[in-house]
């Protein structure tokens, strides 16, 4: 038997950050003209360059923010988790798409029409503060991985990325086992290195017995010392 499709009503439990700002009417009216995408697994979102037309809410699934940089090397600026609203600062900004979107996995994605949100922006100054709330958020941590990927040796980096992925996306039931699956470029372009580097140093982490490695599962076995070689850079 087919699975029945999602609708908005569905997920208005996990859209209650936003709609608990809302009227009656423009909870309606919100309601009305977004609709939900189900996006696969590498597929893009939105593109580099694209006029954003919609406010995203992550509502199951992964998705990467990534940049195309020198000689076509893209770089992960940011991980979006469930539920978290991307892909409007080009908008407010009044600009196209200064980076890329795409599903790590199978994405479930609820799209607002940025038009009916700024609408609501205009008119509710609550809505407004909740997105300002959100947007100094991600530039504090834009500030931060900045000064890391620039600064740290390899192995801080690293380091600092598989913390981040935990902190992110948590472990799984066995309570080491990141509960998120990167190929070696991703986990690459989140560290700002090469693939051959990250191999090469997530590979030292396994003789060190800091991680363990199955394929692309890797489970921290010594988070205290993953710690340390992050603060130390």
């Amino acid at each position: 038997m087919a699975r029945k499709a999602l609708t908005i009503s569905d997920v208005l439990p996990k859209l209650a950050p936003i709609m608990s700002l809302l009227t009656e009417q423009q909870k309606e009216m919100l309601i009305h003209q977004s609709n939900i995408q189900v996006y696969r697994k590498n597929e893009y979102i939105y593109s580099e360059g694209e006029v954003p037309h919609y406010l995203f809410c992550l509502i199951s699934g992964k998705v990467k923010i990534f940049k195309e940089g020198v000689g076509g090397r893209a770089q992960i600026v940011r991980m979006v988790k469930p539920v978290e609203y991307f892909g409007y600062r080009a908008a407010f900004a009044n600009e196209n798409y200064v980076t890329s979107a795409a599903a790590f996995e199978a994405a479930t994605i609820v799209r607002c029409p940025l038009k009916a949100v700024v609408a609501l922006l205009q008119e509710n100054a609550r809505l407004g503060w909740f997105f300002i709330q959100r947007l100094s958020a991600n530039l504090g941590q834009a500030d931060e991985r900045t000064v890391s990927l620039t600064q740290k040796h390899i192995r801080g980096r690293l380091a600092e990325s598989l913390l981040f992925l935990k902190e992110n996306y948590g472990l799984e039931e066995d309570g080491s086992t990141l509960s998120i699956y990167l190929s070696r470029e991703d986990l690459a372009s989140l560290s700002n290195m090469t693939t051959s580097n990250a191999i090469r140093t997530l590979s030292t982490f396994a003789t060190e017995r800091i991680v363990a490695i199955d394929g692309r599962k890797i489970k921290i076995m010594d988070e205290a010392k993953l710690q340390r070689i992050s603060r130390i850079g």
